[in-house]
């Protein structure tokens, strides 16, 4: 990694989570005025806002690394992208949830260089919890450190699980319906939340159908600091290359269940 990029990353977390903590204080409480962009999602006043004001921020410190945002068209992506060397903003995850006044949503960073996420943040303003890891170098949540390596082992029937199954395909979330192989499950709202939780021990197991680069880029690397699994249903790394714009289904799972998990999802599907 750049030097210069470990030698600033605190102060820009700083800077980030100060800008972002300030445009949701004075942002609209309960719902918000929403438009439906052309995939469905929400686009409220807030991502905007959030993507300008940290865009700025990422431009100050570094202006020769573009930012690939959410709220941009898939050419403008699919060129920096391109390039092998962007950050990777979702300034608003878990939009339907914030503009219907749901308190669980995020702010997702992460940086690519040479097509590979080397740096992430999520930040959630509800709880002021800033999750982060520099490839190589642990996770931390604020100023813990978070390594999920030497956790008592866990039993699958024993697990708090996230599961997005409106994605899922169809069998497997027949399976999951009728099944349940772990204790409990849940599912927010929030992807980059979903792999901070992971990498903070508060689930066990995930499992999710589709997840684009920049939903899962920051949160994965922080789970896959913290010691956890960051697959895909298709038993490969989800960081791994080549990074695109394709989405991804999502598997994590603590590390005593990183066999299990997986081992059950295949079986099921």
């Amino acid at each position: 990694m750049n030097p210069a990029i470990q030698q600033q990353w605190p102060l820009l977390l700083g800077n980030i989570r100060a800008a972002a903590s300030d445009i949701f204080q004075h942002a609209t409480t309960g719902r918000q005025l929403a438009e439906r962009k052309s995939d469905g999602s929400l686009l409220t006043a807030t991502d905007l806002a959030l993507q300008e004001s940290i865009g700025k921020i990422l431009l100050s410190y570094f202006p020769d690394i573009p930012v690939l945002g959410e709220e941009m068209t898939e050419n403008e992506q699919a060129a920096i992208l391109a390039t092998g060397n962007c950050w990777l903003l979702d300034p608003l995850d878990g939009t339907s949830n914030f503009s219907h006044g749901i308190p669980v949503y995020s702010v997702s960073l992460a940086l690519m260089q040479q097509g590979e996420v080397v740096a992430g943040l999520v930040y959630d303003p509800n709880r002021d919890e800033c999750f982060q890891a520099l490839k190589g170098a642990g996770a931390y949540l604020n100023q813990q450190a978070l390594n999920r390596r030497n956790d008592e082992p866990c039993r699958l029937e024993h697990a708090m699980a996230i599961i997005d199954t409106k994605r899922l395909p169809t069998g497997l979330a027949i399976a999951i319906a009728t099944e349940n192989p772990y204790h409990s499950q849940r599912s927010f709202g929030s992807v980059a939340l979903d792999w901070c939780w992971l990498a903070a021990g508060r689930i066990q197991t995930y499992l999710h159908g589709k997840q684009k680069l920049w939903d899962f880029a920051a949160g994965a690397l922080i789970a896959q600091e913290a010691g956890c699994l960051t697959a895909t249903m298709q038993d490969k790394q989800i960081l791994g290359s080549p990074l695109t714009l394709a989405a991804r289904s999502a598997v994590g799972a603590c590390p005593s269940l990183a066999t299990n998990w997986p081992e059950w999802i295949r079986k099921h599907s």
